[in-house]
């Protein structure tokens, strides 16, 4: 049976640039708002814990992001590297997004990620915290998608 492998580059252990490479890919993703495509990155068990709620594999996850993204509205995401180890990535992130009453919000958090050899996201542990901001406190304002490169980073925006 000819099966094709699943992979996405880069493969641990990570560098620094391939650490942020990869942490910028997982930006982009998020930032499309796209389950399907989001969770391809993911490997077909992936194991998560988001908040207090636990999710295994792809098809849940698609139904966690499906159901995420449709009370997150202008969902925009930034996410910073803060550490890695063979395997491993640590990031720590902010999205804004605001409810379907117009309430905006600041949500922060911290992930950690394991790896598996084809570079699938085999783990991943987040913690979050929401804060409440009046929309004129918004500091992620790029067209929905990706964050343009000039765009500043969390550390440059004091976050």
């Amino acid at each position: 049976m000819n099966q094709i492998m699943e992979s996405r580059p880069p493969m641990p252990p990570f560098t620094s640039e391939t650490a942020n490479k990869k942490v910028r890919m997982a930006e982009d993703g998020w930032n499309t708002r796209n389950p399907h495509m989001v969770s391809l990155a993911y490997t077909k068990d992936s194991f998560w814990r988001n908040r207090a709620e636990f999710v295994k594999g792809r098809e849940k996850i698609i139904e966690f992001l499906t159901r995420k993204w449709s009370k997150e509205f202008d969902y925009r995401l930034i996410k910073e590297l803060w550490a890695f180890e063979g395997s491993r990535i640590a990031v720590r992130f902010a999205y804004e997004w605001h409810d379907d009453s117009g309430n905006w919000f600041r949500s922060f958090g911290n992930e950690n990620w394991e790896f598996d050899e084809n570079g699938l996201m085999q783990k991943r542990f987040a913690c979050i915290n929401d804060l409440v901001i009046n929309e004129s406190e918004r500091k992620f304002h790029w067209p929905q998608g990706r964050r343009p490169d000039d765009h500043p980073s969390l550390s440059d925006l004091g976050l």
